[in-house]
């Protein structure tokens, strides 16, 4: 992964000081602070994380957000979530759903576990507005909206409800996806979302693929039927299987915390009206 970076031009600098520790990559406040120091060094320009799992919710309990200044890039997916909405809403920071070291630049660029080399190099590095993704899903409910992007990993953008960090989906496009869940589990966090409000103001949904989420049983629900079951009375438009976080397909790289305009026919696109860097 760092090799393929590298390939692309940037110039990389790897943070391995920590030990690991339990089921972390090191101690909280090792990790905590090795990531303010990258946030904080003038000679970085931003931060992409190695690889997801979990424990990132462990930095929060440092108050990261009463040591930034400048806002930097920081990419990655999954257990990345937590810090994503966590910097946006309390920083309003503009970060990157897209690929990590580890899982997505390490498979390369357009193949399969790899990720999507057009989409990576525009999110991160195109600093005007205007530019179009195709979502390479298919529509559960047609139509085109307006909205904030804005989400993540289904289960952790969950584990925000409650928190003084909790995701405000108003006026958004949101995102949703995850691996490995059965359709059940979907069904419960869709519903949980739905019983705490979190769709009465979502202007769009774009789903992932849900890899590794077959049906129980054969002619039980896919996940698909559950996401359509519970989200098309929202009348809102909605695509589902883009290649977004946990994908067997090259993964797209999407801006979260700006405007854009969902169009749910066909493949779907995401046209962004505004830039994600500064120029």
């Amino acid at each position: 992964g760092l090799a393929e970076l590298k390939r692309q031009g940037f110039q990389v600098v790897a943070n391995q000081d920590s030990k690991p520790e339990g089921y972390f990559a090191g101690p909280a406040l090792d990790r905590m602070n090795g990531f303010l120091s990258g946030l904080q060094s003038e000679q970085i320009d931003g931060l992409m994380a190695a690889r997801g799992g979990y424990g990132s919710n462990y930095l929060l309990d440092f108050e990261v957000d009463k040591n930034l200044k400048e806002a930097k890039s920081v990419i990655g997916f999954s257990d990345l979530s937590t810090l994503q909405i966590y910097l946006w809403q309390k920083c309003g920071w503009v970060t990157f759903y897209g690929p990590m070291v580890a899982a997505g630049i390490s498979g390369g660029p357009d193949r399969a576990e790899g990720y999507d080399e057009h989409s990576f190099l525009r999110a991160i590095g195109k600093a005007e507005a205007g530019w179009k993704l195709r979502l390479k899903g298919e529509p559960v409910l047609t139509g085109q909206a307006v909205g904030r992007v804005l989400g993540g990993a289904m289960t952790l953008v969950e584990a925000t409800i409650g928190t003084p960090w909790e995701l405000d989906t108003k006026d958004s496009i949101l995102i949703l996806e995850d691996r490995a869940m059965k359709p059940y589990q979907v069904d419960r966090v869709l519903m949980h979302f739905k019983h705490a409000g979190k769709f009465e103001s979502v202007k769009g949904i774009v789903l992932g693929d849900f890899p590794d989420s077959p049906p129980l049983v054969a002619g039980a629900p896919s996940v698909r039927e559950v996401c359509a079951r519970i989200l098309r009375p929202l009348g809102i438009p909605i695509v589902f299987g883009a290649p977004v976080g946990h994908t067997l397909r090259p993964m797209l790289t999407i801006p979260l915390g700006i405007q854009a305009r969902l169009d749910a026919a066909g493949e779907g696109t995401l046209e962004f009206l505004e830039p994600a860097v500064a120029a």
